[in-house]
């Protein structure tokens, strides 16, 4: 398993960045697992993008899901010049009237996800959980040969984040807050707090993202580093990750 974070920030990108998107390839299958603002323009430093096989989306906010309008045109573009023959999977959940958007014509096909559904690509599998989130939001766990990544998506603290991390050997986790403003913005977690998930679910590495403008990124990571004794990696663009 190999994951390309193309974009990392929160909310909307910064110059030159992309918000919440992450590649992640498997044997012939190429997921991309969030679609924020930029993630298109990025990705295509690293992919075909008309190789990508399916999109599996954690919720319908802007810096998560925009991208996938644009996307949606692209798909039917390639149809025309005869670069893609096959549908783009859309996977979401049912919780918001967008869920209808994502087909488009017979070019995009949405389906439904739940914390009930397991997705199989080739030899990756990939389980979801209810995050506590203001709009609901999935969290997920790939696993491949024994191998996991847990994508925490937006939460807050919850017993469901434990779970989906548990024992990762990869933990992607959002860190929006300093320490001094955990609780203030609900569904969002603090450096610390995603370092101490990390600490209780006996993570190998835990991997900061969806990062919040205008303050110091290192000062997260020493939030982190006080609860977690593990490695701890910022994200950033082109950040690869194999498992």
């Amino acid at each position: 398993m190999k994951i390309t974070v193309i974009g990392c920030y929160g909310g909307f990108p910064s110059k030159n960045e992309a918000c919440s998107g992450y590649l992640v390839e498997s044997g012939e299958y190429k997921v991309l697992i969030d679609c924020g603002s930029g993630v298109l323009s990025l990705i295509q430093n690293y992919v075909d993008i008309n190789k990508i096989d399916a999109i599996i989306l954690s919720h319908y906010h802007g810096d998560h899901i925009s991208d996938v309008y644009c996307f949606q045109y692209e798909i039917a573009i390639a149809f025309a010049f005869g670069l893609r023959n096959k549908p783009l999977e859309i996977y979401a959940h049912k919780l918001n009237g967008k869920f209808q958007e994502l087909n488009y014509k017979n070019f995009c096909v949405a389906k439904e996800i739940n914390e009930n559904t397991t997705l199989n690509f080739g030899e990756l599998n990939i389980t979801f959980k209810w995050m506590n989130h203001e709009e609901p939001s999935l969290g997920m766990r790939l696993e491949e040969n024994g191998k996991v990544l847990a994508y925490s998506g937006d939460t807050g603290w919850c017993d469901n984040i434990i779970k989906i991390s548990q024992n990762a050997d990869v933990f992607l986790c959002e860190a929006s807050l300093l320490n001094e403003y955990a609780g203030k913005i609900q569904g969002h977690l603090s450096g610390g707090q995603a370092g101490k998930i990390a600490s209780n679910s006996g993570v190998k590495e835990l991997v900061l993202t969806h990062f919040p403008h205008f303050i110091d990124l290192n000062q997260l990571e020493k939030e982190a580093a006080q609860e977690y004794n593990g490695s701890i990696l910022k994200a950033k663009k082109g950040l690869v990750l194999e498992l």
